[in-house]
């Protein structure tokens, strides 16, 4: 039997072309009025995952992540 990867996760993350795995910061959709704007700027910015993060997410999705050809 083949192994699923988790679809949930596959939606949120993005692998750049390098093997670097980004994904959208938490805490943008609402309730934004009390943060300042440096903060809100910065929860913009997709966030890179690092390598032992993105080890475990390898795990969870069944394929290679980091330092895969493209």
């Amino acid at each position: 039997m083949k192994l699923k990867s988790h679809k949930g996760t596959l939606k949120r993350m993005r692998v750049t072309g390098k093997g670097k795995v980004k994904h959208k910061r938490s805490g943008t959709s609402h309730l934004m009025s009390a943060t300042n704007g440096k903060d809100s700027r910065r929860l913009r910015q997709a966030l890179v995952v690092s390598k032992p993060v993105a080890k475990k997410l390898e795990r969870v999705l069944h394929m290679r992540l980091i330092g895969r050809e493209q």
